[in-house]
């Protein structure tokens, strides 16, 4: 593993060699989550949208408050004129020049039917939506990431695979020089190395490109320096997985995912439709009281130059009698939405339960494939310790040694691959459980 991570900073190394600020950076899956939640861009807007929720709630309650309203007017009044019933007749009317009016009226909701109070609740059922719609995205950046992260440490792997094939065959072609001068080998034979050569050079190009789109693209979402060379821990595949039963996965996906958590969150929501319609038949009854001072007093002629002063209190009964025709497809409409939401909700269990399943099966046969690799490894071992000793004893050629070598290095990356996958379906199996 030692050398795997040598050989990953190396290349590393070559891949930002094109810039002198470029900056390595080892970084862990924790640290990588760590700094999604700090810096990503995605998660960051939703946490805006828990934030606009709980203004929302905020807004809600306080409908609960009293309506207070005041206003405060000065007017010039011109002269007034007095006809009679035929329009004939007219005589002018002094008035007042300078008019004031005052008012401040108060109106406190005592029974609204229920509409106040399914409001909020509509509101406390946002907040909680929002949240879960956060958490959710949390898991998604985070699955994300795990990819990108995991796919990183596979392209340096290949990388290595890479070098060492482009070493083995550079130490083939100088064997076969060096027996094409004594004459025990043809030019043919050293072109076809040469092929094999070139090919190498574009495949590890190309996988070295793979490894900076894949950099950026984990730059990019961290927002880190733009010049920053990730390099994935190694550490990481030492870590023991250990699974559960299928069932245990069911029931931990049946409490923790959150698109269930949402299905019946919206079914909630709907209930409170439901009763917020229902509360547009009630009447509304309300507490009121108000304070007026006018000036001057029109109702007599002439016109009395004096300021009014009078004050009520009560209680407000209003009630929307069209409601009563009006209303009844709404109301139909909210009960067939929360019908909709309940039956969404079943849908969304069904599919939870097909992902964990599926899910579950790739994570055993992940295990199986590690297995396989093991035994490849040891197989591997075992060709090369052969070959070893029959190039040792000249019972053997230098290609048939080189062969076992790249059978060998191929099989322990193998290995190394199968570990990682291994991990990227662990981390498959707490997101669709929604437990990452």
């Amino acid at each position: 593993m030692s050398n795997l991570k040598t050989l990953i900073v190396l290349c590393c190394t070559a891949l930002c060699s094109h810039g002198l600020r470029a900056q390595q950076r080892v970084m862990g899956i924790e640290e990588l989550f760590r700094l999604a939640d700090e810096n990503s861009q995605s998660i960051q807007t939703y946490k805006t949208g828990k934030e606009v929720a709980d203004e929302a709630l905020k807004v809600a309650k306080a409908q609960r408050l009293p309506d207070i309203n005041a206003s405060l007017s000065a007017s010039y009044w011109g002269d007034g004129k007095l006809w009679d019933r035929d329009f004939s007749h007219p005589t002018s009317i002094d008035m007042p020049h300078f008019g004031n009016n005052f008012a401040l009226e108060a109106e406190q909701v005592v029974y609204a039917g229920g509409a106040i109070t399914s409001g909020i609740k509509l509101a406390e059922l946002g907040k909680q939506m929002a949240d879960l719609s956060w958490q959710k995205n949390r898991q998604e950046i985070r699955f994300l990431l795990t990819g990108y992260y995991l796919n990183l440490y596979k392209l340096h792997n290949q990388i290595q695979v890479l070098q060492k094939n482009l070493e083995l065959t550079e130490e083939v072609i100088a064997n076969m020089k060096a027996r094409c001068e004594q004459g025990t080998a043809l030019e043919n034979d050293i072109t076809r190395y040469e092929l094999q050569r070139e090919t190498l050079k574009l495949q590890r190009t190309q996988v070295e490109d793979a490894c900076r789109i894949m950099n950026h693209q984990l730059v990019t979402t961290l927002h880190l320096p733009e010049e920053t060379i990730l390099i994935p821990d190694t550490t990481l595949l030492d870590q023991q997985i250990r699974t559960l039963a299928e069932e245990d996965w069911q029931k931990m996906a049946a409490q923790s995912n959150l698109d269930l958590q949402q299905a019946q969150v919206d079914i909630r929501m709907n209930e409170a439709k439901v009763k917020l319609e229902r509360s547009e038949r009630l009447p509304k009854i309300a507490v009121v009281a108000a304070e007026h001072l006018d000036g001057p007093i029109t109702i007599e002629v002439p016109v009395l130059d004096n300021n009014f002063n009078y004050w009520y209190v009560g209680i407000g009964i209003k009630y929307n009698i069209s409601s009563l025709f009006k209303n009844n497809r709404k109301l139909k409409q909210a009960r067939l939405n929360v019908r909709k939401a309940e039956e969404t909700h079943r849908l969304a269990q069904e599919q939870v339960e097909n992902a964990v399943q599926a899910a579950y099966v790739n994570f055993l046969t992940s295990f199986t494939d590690l297995h396989t690799q093991m035994k490849n490894v040891e197989l591997a071992d075992q060709n090369y310790q052969v070959t070893n000793n029959r190039y040792e004893n000249e019972l053997a050629l230098l290609t048939d040694m080189l062969d076992a070598s790249s059978t060998k290095l191929s099989a322990d990356l193998n290995l190394v691959n199968a570990r990682i996958n291994v991990v990227y379906n662990f981390y498959k199996m707490k997101y669709v459980t929604h437990t990452l």
